[in-house]
């Protein structure tokens, strides 16, 4: 028998949204202790399946892939992991320790970019996001950075009065993707022709 919350688990997931145990959501909470059920994982993982949506599961949360997709999405995939690679690197240079449980402010991290310049430089360089336009206020670049981070379910907004962020369990998704990329030693320092 499915689970009562199988619709909000497909209409959560099929955005491409994460179900986290650490989310201060209490609604995603509770899809979260679904899931982490064996037999009701087991049971929506056959139930999805067939539909070309498979459900998985990461180091404390849940999120669908898809079977063998085509070429012409690998590149736009490329393309993203990259992104993400220079947004993670943007905040392991704010915070070496930047990972999952900890919180933070936009307000923390433009206080630092006045005293660090590898931190102002990585976040002028982030495509979109960064300073091309002087108009742009550095917090309000930050908040793009954290706005996009929150829409792809990978820190949550814990306290709106302090607008304090909390990292979710799903930023070990992108911190798996980015290990997963493998470069061989004797390319490492190859130019390419």
């Amino acid at each position: 028998m499915l689970s009562k919350h199988t619709a909000t688990i497909f209409e959560t997931l099929r955005k491409g949204h994460f179900i986290s145990s650490n989310s201060p959501n209490e609604k995603i909470k509770t899809l979260y202790k679904t899931l982490d059920d064996e037999e009701t994982f087991e049971q929506l993982y056959d139930y999805f399946y067939p539909i070309n949506y498979i459900l998985e599961q990461g180091d404390d949360y849940f999120y669908f892939s898809r079977p063998r997709e085509k070429n012409i999405d690998l590149e736009r995939k490329i393309n993203k992991a990259f992104e993400w690679i220079d947004i993670l690197d943007f905040f392991k240079t704010y915070d070496s320790s930047f990972d999952v449980g900890v919180r933070f402010t936009a307000s923390e991290i433009d206080s630092q970019l006045k005293n660090n310049a590898d931190l102002k430089n990585k976040l002028k360089n982030l495509k979109g996001i960064g300073k091309e336009n002087k108009e742009i206020k550095t917090l309000d670049s930050i908040k793009k950075i954290i706005d996009k981070l929150v829409k792809d379910n990978y820190i949550s907004l814990e306290n709106e009065l302090t607008e304090t962020y909390k990292v979710l369990t799903s930023f070990h998704y992108l911190k798996d993707l980015i290990n997963t990329i493998n470069i061989p030693q004797e390319t490492e320092n190859e130019i390419p022709e």
